[in-house]
């Protein structure tokens, strides 16, 4: 064994650990908080403070932590069968959990690609629309339509179809073929515009962009039925189904992405058909489908579009796309394990029971001078604070974005010291508590929160020396 060097000896062993999204004028020296046990909703620090996990990890942990039947399931196909070479041979887990997500999904969707998380998913999917219109002699119809705020992953493909500036800072984010359209936040909509008719501009929109581009040009649309981490942005009544709609009219692939929505943030395993009335032709999950436990995610191809580039219409192509892990045996054992949960504790039952309450909760923070909206659906959730009157000051786009930064840690900091976890993106303070909380633990989430950004408030107003109303 080499021993260590200078260098390493000795050194915090944090001080080595890139982490996604590092801000690196202070790259290994972020104060973050170490995370050392969890169990159920709760996680605690190193200190042994222990807090609600308000964000579910990254939307992720659907029955909480510490559930020993899945650690047992796991351990146990790590010991009968830890791999197989997906490639060339099958196994017993990934073909039964595909059978599953069939039967699951939003419509006749027969056909689970298996990756490795929601950016290789939606990766799959984008590649899949390029594959399915070259198959079919259309190697024009590549033009992809996204939307801002969107996030679809992190890839060099997904990232292209990100709609977060700020996001894309130093890192090449441009394509051609690639068109954003605008955000469909209702709070962000002109002065005197009614939610319907911001609705049908944003329908407008998207159909005013394929006829632009061309309908014989643009080979996708892809959204995701509320914009997770773009701050949980749930679009008007009845956008989502009326996009899919305009999609159909003019032969456009809509893919759905489900990575935050299905398996029960929204009381269904899957929100495009149960809650949309929407049937995709593509789409992709991850997150909850392990409830964390393990990396896994999955792309969802239509019967529809299937069937047009398989067996007699193939045209003797492969779809070479995949990774060392897809389907891998000892992940899908732990997501067919977690859906027998969520299934046997009626997990989808209790999301559907409180969301009203949660809801209410998210919506009595209006009150607070500091909270700019509230908005969300399920067991989603998303507070926006901001500084009233900063943005008429004159102050630069940089200062004005620092005020935000400071302001959503320092509603992160009070949260987490009165025992509560949240997921601060800038001045948008995001949640997505784990399925299994009880109503009691939602009060006892939004107290705190409630308690947070008071505390939040009062620091400002002594620091800017007067009272906000």
């Amino acid at each position: 064994m080499t021993p260590p060097t200078q260098a390493t000896s000795g050194a915090d062993p944090q001080a080595f650990w890139m982490h996604p999204w590092e801000y690196m004028p202070t790259a290994h020296a972020a104060q973050r908080t170490v995370i050392s046990q969890a169990e159920g909703i709760y996680v605690k620090d190193d200190t042994g403070a222990r807090m609600i996990d308000g964000p579910a990890g990254m939307w992720c942990t659907q029955i909480g932590y510490g559930r020993q039947e899945m650690a047992d399931a796991i351990a146990a196909q790590a010991v009968k069968l830890s791999y197989v070479n997906p490639f060339a041979l099958s196994a017993g887990p990934p073909a039964e959990l595909a059978a599953r997500l069939a039967h699951m999904a939003p419509g006749a969707m027969n056909h689970v690609f298996f990756t490795t998380g929601g950016t290789t998913a939606v990766e799959t999917a984008l590649r899949f629309v390029h594959y399915y219109n070259n198959v079919l002699g259309r190697p024009g119809k590549k033009h992809l339509i996204s939307r801002a705020d969107a996030y679809h992953g992190s890839s060099y493909l997904t990232g292209m179809v990100a709609g977060k500036d700020r996001d894309k800072s130093y890192l090449d984010s441009t394509m051609a073929q690639v068109h954003l359209l605008s955000s469909v936040n209702p709070k962000r909509r002109p002065p005197g515009m009614s939610v319907e008719a911001f609705c049908s501009a944003r329908v407008d929109e998207l159909e005013a962009k394929i006829l632009e581009i061309g309908a014989d040009k643009v080979g996708a649309f892809i959204a995701e039925p509320v914009q997770a981490s773009g701050g949980v942005i749930v679009a008007p009544d009845g956008y989502f189904k009326r996009a899919w709609e305009v999609c159909r009219k003019h032969d456009v692939l809509f893919i759905a992405d489900e990575v935050v929505t299905a398996f029960g943030r929204l009381g269904h395993w899957f929100a495009s058909k149960e809650v949309f009335g929407v049937e995709p032709d593509l789409v992709t999950c991850a997150k909850g489908i392990t409830s964390g436990y393990l990396p896994l995610g999955a792309c969802l191809v239509s019967d529809r579009i299937f069937d047009q580039v398989a067996a007699d219409n193939a045209r003797g192509g492969s779809f070479a796309h995949g990774y060392t892990n897809s389907g891998h045996p000892v992940c899908t054992v732990a997501a067919l394990k977690n859906i027998e949960i969520i299934e046997r504790e009626d997990l989808m039952g209790n999301v559907r029971s409180l969301a009203p309450h949660f809801q209410e909760r998210l919506r009595s923070l209006r009150d607070i001078p500091l909270v700019f909206d509230t908005r969300g659906i399920g067991l989603l959730g998303c507070v926006e604070c901001t500084v009233r009157g900063v943005e008429h000051s004159g102050l630069s786009p940089e200062a004005l974005l620092a005020i935000d930064v400071d302001l959503g840690a320092r509603i992160d900091r009070h949260c987490q010291e009165l025992g509560l976890m949240l997921r601060p993106i800038v001045n948008q303070c995001v949640f997505s508590p784990p399925l299994i909380i009880t109503r009691a633990q939602i009060d006892e989430m939004f107290d705190i929160m409630r308690e947070g950004i008071v505390r939040t408030l009062r620091d400002i107003e002594v620091e800017l020396g007067y009272t906000m109303v």
